[in-house]
């Protein structure tokens, strides 16, 4: 459960932060998740920050997330990077990640996105894919809004994915040539891999993907007021699915492999939004 009362002194001292640092904000925001960090080496005039220099922000423990903020330019796109996220397995808390996303809506940031990598439950989407995320199930079923107070509480989680977004997306996917699948993304608590029954479950449900992260701070952002756009990297294929042992070294070494290419298209993606209304 989220404690407002602590928490909204700690996202006001991490907006004056921001604010004093960088001035007003980027009107974009990349959450990313493994494979996706050399989209940072495309940014002008980058700037760090520590999480530590930012109450409000999580401090993750998870291998191959650094845990800082990088702001700067792609094209004549202002963005935020934030490099790491509070998952929920790390400690069973599903609101990690509430006040660095409140810090941003509060800053004046107007759109997430959201990167991950993912199991594949579709044959058509091989490791190395790159899926779109047009919807989710959670399949916890846990939110990080449980305690919360007033009407305000009650989200709307129809069209949580932005659709003009997702449109945007696929039209500038079409013209790099590049396969941009989508599909609906499944979150699992882990730490532990899914069972291969748990995968065909999922799969019944109408899931083509599932990991580990991204359903709380869509739910979260949402809250917010901030608008979300997502993409999967498919590191392997989920469970049952294939021969290959899951492990997380193998996640990390897929995403190392593809990640180059998604990063390319994630950082033209954020240069494409420089003169849209967001």
């Amino acid at each position: 459960m989220i404690d407002n009362k602590t928490l909204d002194p700690a996202i006001t001292a991490s907006v004056e932060k921001l604010q004093s640092l960088f001035g007003n904000a980027p009107e974009v925001a990349v959450v990313l998740g493994s494979g996706w960090a050399g989209a940072v080496s495309h940014v002008q005039d980058a700037r760090n920050l520590p999480y530590t220099e930012l109450p409000a922000f999580p401090q993750p423990k998870v291998e191959g997330h650094v845990n800082e903020i990088v702001v700067g330019t792609i094209g004549e796109q202002r963005v935020i990077f934030l490099r790491g996220r509070a998952h929920t397995y790390e400690s069973g808390d599903c609101t990690g990640m509430a006040g660095a996303l409140r810090s941003l809506k509060r800053w004046g940031v107007k759109v997430v996105v959201q990167t991950n990598a993912s199991g594949s439950l579709r044959s058509h989407m091989p490791p190395g894919s790159l899926m779109l995320i047009a919807d989710h199930i959670n399949a916890p079923q846990r939110s990080p809004l449980v305690g919360e107070q007033g009407s305000h509480r009650f989200v709307d989680m129809v069209n949580a994915y932005d659709a003009d977004l997702r449109k945007h997306a696929l039209a500038l996917a079409k013209r790099e040539n590049l396969m941009l699948g989508e599909g609906t993304y499944c979150w699992a608590l882990g730490p532990q891999f899914e069972t291969a029954a748990e995968i065909r479950m999922f799969a019944a449900w109408g899931a083509d993907a599932v990991g580990m992260s991204t359903v709380p701070e869509t739910i979260l952002a949402r809250h917010a007021g901030l608008k979300v756009l997502g993409l999967a990297l498919m590191t392997n294929m989920a469970a049952g699915l294939s021969a290959e042992a899951l492990t997380h070294d193998l996640t990390l070494k897929q995403a190392q492999m593809s990640g180059e290419r998604a990063s390319a298209f994630l950082a033209a993606l954020v240069s494409s939004f420089a003169g849209l209304e967001l």
